[in-house]
């Protein structure tokens, strides 16, 4: 069957799934999951002119047996760009990480993205500023989906987008995003909190990104106290939306020492648990709580049954019936050498036993305190 003849019958088995999804039934037994080993990434490495951090998603390129990385300077550093790298990943563990290419981004005239202090309000908005979050392979062509989280200040505000690029860095496109996911003064998302999850779905015919937090209009951020409502999208690859989903955050796991002190906590990462299937996805929730350090909890959802809450100009009150999800695995739980803010995740190759490996990293930020951690798991 051809790719665009698979699109509309995939669509048409999901839109008859959702339609007559069953009642939910009781959680299964959680996966096992095992450490199969790390690797740690000398901070302020330099590569091929860039500096070598920032790296906040992953993703697995059959094409080459190596991975994509987006790295989330803002051309603060250097040009905001990606790299690829190799590195074995095997019932063994993990080997050294070694990098391979580095490319920037490039607007729609060729030329890099500014900083934020050089951004020009006036631009067309794919010619300003951008915030780089997660970066996928695509299944069909090879180029890379991007999506990257716009700015909300008082001087101008950016929509964040989701674009594909070659895999040069040239601009391509843009893909739709839906108006509530646009930054006006009092809706779409906070700053810092918009799309950062995406992946490649039903054979790569859908798209489904996230964002990191709800939006203004869905209610105030997770606490200590309460979690919130955030938004999941699926979308066909040509751009047309064909759901969107509430997903529960958990709330704030700790309290700041001291009280008063800096927390967070968002969806960092989403990846399709099958190639086929597209009601499943994995979901990374990434936290901080000062003097307490970071927790990352991924777990698996189902779509199937939920709200489409597309139309819903809020959450907020709103009787929606969101994602069904279970915890897949807790780092902490994991002989990890540390648990640093690991914002990305990907499917490696496949063990020889069957087993599937989940392989993670962390974006240390720049900062000397933190590190560039490479993960990887066994999944069965």
């Amino acid at each position: 069957m051809s790719r665009r003849l698979l699109i509309p019958v995939l669509i048409g088995s999901l839109s008859l799934t959702l339609m007559a999804a069953p009642a939910a039934t009781a959680s299964e037994s959680a996966h096992s999951v095992r450490l199969l080993g790390e690797q740690i990434v000398p901070n302020a490495l330099l590569y091929q002119g860039t500096t070598v951090g920032g790296l906040s998603s992953i993703d697995y390129d059959p094409r080459t047996g190596g991975y994509a990385l987006i790295c989330d300077d803002r051309s603060a550093l250097q040009p905001a760009r990606f790299y690829t790298a190799n590195f074995p990943v095997t019932a063994k563990g993990v080997g050294p990480v070694t990098f391979t290419s580095t490319k920037p981004f490039l607007r729609p005239d060729g030329t890099t993205y500014p900083a934020l202090t050089q951004n020009d309000p006036k631009a067309p908005q794919n010619e300003q500023t951008i915030d780089p979050e997660e970066l996928r392979v695509d299944p069909w062509t090879g180029d890379y989906l991007w999506a990257q989280e716009g700015e909300r200040n008082p001087a101008f505000l950016i929509d964040p987008s989701i674009r594909e690029a070659k895999r040069d860095g040239k601009y391509v496109r843009d893909l739709p995003i839906l108006a509530n996911e646009k930054m006006t003064p009092t809706t779409g998302p906070p700053q810092n909190l918009a799309l950062e999850g995406l992946t490649f779905a039903a054979l790569g015919s859908l798209v489904a990104s996230s964002v990191e937090g709800p939006l203004l209009q869905d209610g105030p951020v997770p606490t200590v106290e309460r979690g919130a409502l955030s938004r999941i999208t699926l979308q066909s690859r040509f751009g047309p939306i064909l759901a969107q989903y509430a997903y529960p955050q958990e709330k704030i796991f700790a309290t700041p020492v001291p009280p008063t002190a800096f927390s967070t906590t968002g969806v960092s990462s989403l990846l399709a648990v099958d190639q086929v299937d597209p009601t499943k996805f994995l979901v990374m929730e990434r936290a901080f709580v000062t003097g307490v350090g970071n927790k990352i909890r991924i777990y698996e959802i189902d779509t199937k049954g939920a709200t489409n809450v597309a139309k819903l100009s809020t959450l907020s009150g709103a009787e929606v019936k969101p994602v069904k999800k279970r915890l897949l695995v807790d780092l902490a739980d994991l002989p990890l050498s540390t648990i640093d803010n690991v914002e990305g995740m990907t499917w490696g190759p496949r063990l020889p036993n069957g087993e599937r490996t989940l392989v993670l990293v962390s974006d240390n930020n720049f900062a000397a305190t933190q590190v560039t951690q490479f993960i990887a798991l066994a999944v069965r």
